[in-house]
């Protein structure tokens, strides 16, 4: 490496940068439990031996949403290890930190707190696997940022407008303008960018004299038509975008002809699904900024366990498989092994050079059988393996594509004939297959009430963040919608009638993305109190229990043993259960009520009053024969008024949705717009060795002025 005087570094900021690091994945396996946190030691290393500014962290630190306890135990043990010193911090903050870090309880970058001896700063944004989740928005990054070892910024709950203010940095003449965006689903991020409604904020002096390092967590690859987000969705202003979620190693910066910024994706830290972009090698960057220049230097990491990974294809070896040899399947893993073999010399050539890499490596065999052929037994296969491999599992994978023999030249669909398996290389999101299983799905059982849209976030939230009364509480309140619109509609009792009725509303509320995300909200609203709730009556009917078997005889058991001792907290929590179920209706309708008051407070156009529900499920036609008019004119006034204010918010929002169309088209003339701009250098330069680089060659002069 070449040096830099002191002057030079008197201006230059030197960032580590790292993303999808996954700390806790796999923890309970006996071989690669402790891969992750042996890597991210080794990042931290890294820190502290280049004497960086700060390590900037792009999204997903943990693996789970929920990391146990060991997990934060060797996380912070870490952070306190190798961010903790007597080193100064050599860069100093201009923005505002209250509103930079307006949602911490201490709202202020760690390394100035006077309790604290902080050398190397860690700035973060949350990814999808640990955002933040429940009744007060909590996550794992909040706890670090709490205890003064992580700074968590680029949070935003809003689902109306993002408004993204920096981090403003400076150290010497070189100033930085961080930006960072959380992870958030990407659909409803897709829209806000579609809708105008994502706004990143530039400081009012200066503008153009900033470095601007935006950090996302997003998709960037397309998963879907708007399961991802666009390069070109994102401001031309920025100089350089660090590009997380997305695991394959792509850390050499790569330029958007379009926008003319660069794109960094410095992928995961370790092998999270084996697949092909998992087998690219695991990089970190170490960021060189100086003024408007920058240089971005490949750091491999040498702890990662390495992965080997190959295709075979039967049918391209016509002369050593006939799939009418009666013998052809011993054939098939003879050679299997023979190829399993190679991979592991392979690996073993490699790992001699470098000690630090674990012993047992990733094998990864794919075979395509399709042409006649069979698979042999997998778990036979890997037994013989056990000692050698770090997967001996998952070694072999068999696959089959679909022929496409007796189509048409001319129908081909070339994109379909892409070589990828369906269970790998692919993100499958529990909302989409919701929405897949219904649209397939027979007639008879598809849904005529609900929408796939609203079933599939509330499965999400059911499997992802455990809530387990979302889907309960969605079903409800869709059913009592369905029922208002029923009633208001005055349809006669009539099946055929009824049917018709709910599918025009169906209908209706699929167009409107906007309400349905609102319904999606409230419900997700009603099972967090529930949950609260539960938690409340567990522990009174825990007590309830202490204090009567406290109270009571002890009376002889079977086994001679006091009902204390026989009494444990499952006792306990099995009687609480009980009584939620004998109760569930009137404690239902209480938390419908709490639901509604928190609403009422945000939104005054909006209220939702209890509908009696059996507690059984019932036919649309049950329910709306028990909500027909009673005699009584007070009860049916009432219930008229509410209707009227939840028609006119559902006109509302119709009308704010046609008008979006216009704001679709203009993004896409705004976007036209930006191709056409002059394609001048702005002072970038970049080595991809990890030996010799020199970040501040002589360049063309800044980049355009706006």
């Amino acid at each position: 490496m070449s040096t830099i005087n002191s002057q030079d570094d008197e201006d230059t900021f030197k960032i580590l940068i790292a993303t999808d690091i996954h700390l806790g994945y796999l923890e309970k396996d006996p071989v690669r439990g402790n891969d992750t946190f042996v890597t991210f030691n080794e990042i931290l290393d890294h820190a502290q031996q280049k004497e960086v500014d700060f390590v900037l962290l792009g999204g997903d630190l943990f693996h789970d949403n929920k990391p146990s306890r060991k997990t934060l135990h060797s996380c912070l043990e870490s952070l306190r290890k190798y961010c903790m010193g007597d080193r100064p911090v050599q860069f100093e903050i201009l923005s505002d930190q209250t509103v930079n870090f307006h949602y911490s309880k201490f709202p202020w970058v760690n390394y100035q707190d006077r309790n604290l001896n902080i050398s190397i700063p860690v700035f973060s944004i949350h990814g999808n696997h640990d955002d933040p989740t429940g009744a007060d928005a909590l996550c794992a990054l909040d706890i670090l940022s709490c205890a003064g070892l992580l700074n968590h910024f680029g949070r935003s709950t809003s689902v109306e407008k993002i408004d993204i203010s920096p981090i403003l940095l400076r150290k010497g003449r070189t100033k930085i303008a961080l930006y960072g965006l959380g992870a958030i689903p990407d659909e409803r991020l897709y829209r806000m960018f579609v809708n105008k409604q994502v706004t990143m904020l530039r400081p009012k002096e200066d503008e153009d004299s900033w470095f601007n390092l935006f950090v996302i967590h997003q998709n960037r690859s397309k998963h879907g038509a708007t399961n991802y987000i666009p390069e070109q969705f994102l401001d031309d202003f920025i100089n350089l975008v660090v590009w997380g979620h997305e695991h394959e190693c792509k850390i050499a910066p790569y330029q958007n002809e379009q926008q003319r910024f660069y794109v960094s994706q410095p992928g995961s830290s370790v092998v999270t699904s084996l697949s092909p972009g998992e087998a690219v090698k695991k990089h970190i960057g170490l960021l060189h900024v100086k003024g408007k220049k920058m240089n971005m230097q490949k750091i491999a990491l040498e702890t990662v366990r390495t992965f080997h990974m190959e295709d075979i294809v039967l049918a391209d070896h016509p002369d050593l498989f006939n799939p009418d040899n009666p013998k052809v399947t011993q054939a098939i893993q003879a050679f299997c092994m023979e190829k399993v073999e190679l991979m592991l010399d392979n690996a073993e050539r490699q790992r001699l050079g470098n000690p630090r890499q674990p012993e047992k490596p990733l094998i990864r065999l794919r075979v395509d059988y399709a042409g006649g052929f069979e698979p042999f037994n997998v778990h036979r296969f890997s037994q013989k393996y056990m000692d050698r491999v770090a997967n001996p599992k998952d070694i072999i994978y068999f696959f089959r594509h679909r022929e496409q023999k007796e189509k048409n030249d001319n129908d081909l669909n070339f994109g379909k004939l892409v070589s990828r398996p369906t269970a790998e290389g692919m993100t499958l999101r529990v909302e989409d297959l919701v929405k897949q299983y219904f649209q397939t799905a027979e007639k008879k059982v598809q849904l005529s009430l609900l929408t796939e849209r609203g079933m599939g976030e509330a499965v999400q939230e059911f499997v992802d963040k455990e809530e387990k009364d979302a889907i309960e509480e969605l079903v409800k309140f869709q059913l009592e919608k369905t029922q208002r619109f029923l009633k208001e509609r005055c349809t006669d009792a009539e099946e055929e009638k009824i049917d018709e009725e709910v599918r025009k509303f169906r209908e209706s509320r699929k167009k409107n993305t906007e309400e349905e995300d609102e319904e999606v909200r409230e419900a997700m609203t009603r099972a967090r109190a529930h949950r609260s709730e539960d938690a409340v009556l567990v522990a009174a009917s825990s007590d309830e229990e202490l204090m009567d078997t406290g109270m009571k005889d002890t009376g002889d058991s079977d086994d001679g043993l006091p009902a204390t001792l026989r009494r444990g907290r499952g006792w306990a929590r099995g009687r609480a259960r009980g009584a939620r179920g004998q109760n569930s209706t009137a404690r239902g309708s209480s938390r419908r009520g709490r639901g509604s008051t928190s609403q009422e407070s945000a939104t005054s156009s909006r209220t939702y009053k209890p509908v009696s529900v059996p507690a059984k499920n019932m036919s649309i036609m049950d329910a709306f024969r028990s909500l027909k008019p009673e005699p009584s004119l007070n009860s049916s006034k009432s219930y008229s008024e509410d209707i009227m204010d939840d028609d006119s918010d559902l006109e509302d929002i119709s009308i704010v949705r046609s008008s979006k169309v216009n704001q679709r088209l203009s993004t896409t003339s705004s976007l036209s717009k930006r191709g056409s701009q002059s394609q001048t250098s702005r002072g970038v330069d970049f080595e991809s060795d990890e030996d010799e680089f020199d970040p501040f060659k002589s360049t063309a002069p800044s980049r355009r002025t706006k």
